[in-house]
């Protein structure tokens, strides 16, 4: 199972225009979780970036979520707010069977610290205030959990603990709010693009037949992270339909980036960010095969089997 639990808190990252949170709202020492009997009762063997085989035979009942550090890393602090770039794996606290883990396929997974959140806060509690290069384990109460409603479909019943085991590999930096870095012109041939205050793209499809063959090119050379194949990655986007001239989606428009894995879009768009760097803007032109041509078109009849789409692209953060 690839991390169906976290699917609502992976890859949450904070919106470029949202404040960062002022000091009093950041975990103390005090305010962090600690270790009690529960967690100090789960036996897990293994190193720091290898699957844990983790251990639960006492009966575990935490009244509040505990966390034992079990290896301690020489980074940085984990803050509220921060999101944080880890590898995981969560068991049921009683049976001890596992739930899902990112171990199994060399993934990492990236979370966004919020104590507060109504769902699954005894992640964030068991991963705050623990360095960059930790193992740790917690132990999480249902009402740090799912609460009264558990996770049935996990096979977590409402009475039941979490066991949850991370490696946390780093923080991540803020995402960008739009590409920085060099501009550069586009060849001769490819659409226009001009950008308004805020960075939004506006784009004009040339008077001439798309061309046949994928196309890319850097608008914006930016000097961040490259973007891995197995990356998570968050971006502002727009897309317009070469044939049409019409846009079919944006992440401008809706007003906040977005943020997917690289092996989750269409093969043009993925070929776009694999390689690129974070900070660039890319516009690509994508012919039918590596777009939605295969699929014949999108359901709502926007783009057809046979269209040719383009995308600007800036690429704001990368994990993984």
């Amino acid at each position: 199972m690839a991390a169906g639990l976290l699917v609502g808190l992976a890859a949450c990252t904070p919106q470029a225009d949202e404040t960062a949170p002022d000091d009093a709202s950041q975990p103390t020492a005090s305010e962090c979780a600690t270790a009690g009997p529960s967690s100090d009762a789960v036996s897990v063997t293994g190193e720091f970036g290898s699957a844990p085989t983790v251990d639960v035979t006492d009966t575990l009942a935490p009244e509040t979520t505990e966390v034992t550090v079990l290896s301690e890393g020489e980074g940085e602090e984990v803050a509220e707010g921060d999101v944080v770039d880890l590898s995981y794996a969560i068991l049921n606290g009683d049976s001890g069977e596992e739930i899902e883990s990112t171990f199994t396929g060399e993934q990492t997974v990236q979370l966004l610290v919020d104590s507060a959140s109504p769902v699954l806060a005894g992640l964030s509690k068991a991963i705050a205030c623990a360095t960059e290069g930790s193992r740790v384990v917690g132990v999480i109460p249902p009402v740090d959990a799912f609460g009264e409603a558990g996770a049935p479909d996990f096979g977590l019943e409402a009475d039941q603990p979490l066991v949850f085991v991370a490696d946390i590999v780093r923080i991540l930096p803020e995402p960008l709010a739009r590409a920085e870095g060099d501009a550069q012109d586009a060849p001769e041939g490819f659409p226009t693009v001009e950008l308004d205050e805020n960075g939004a793209p506006t784009i004009t499809i040339p008077d001439a037949a798309p061309p046949a063959e994928y196309q890319e090119a850097v608008l914006i050379q930016g000097d961040g992270d490259e973007v891995s194949e197995t990356a998570t990655v968050t971006v502002h986007y727009t897309g317009i339909n070469w044939n049409t001239g019409e846009v079919f989606d944006s992440s401008w428009e809706r007003g906040q980036p977005a943020q997917f894995p690289t092996g989750g879009v269409i093969p043009g768009f993925r070929d776009a960010l694999v390689g690129s760097s974070v900070g660039s803007q890319i516009i690509a032109v994508i012919p039918p095969e590596l777009g939605y041509g295969p699929q014949g078109g999108t359901p709502d009849g926007g783009i057809g089997p046979d269209d040719t789409i383009v995308f600007v692209v800036d690429i704001l953060g990368t994990a993984g």
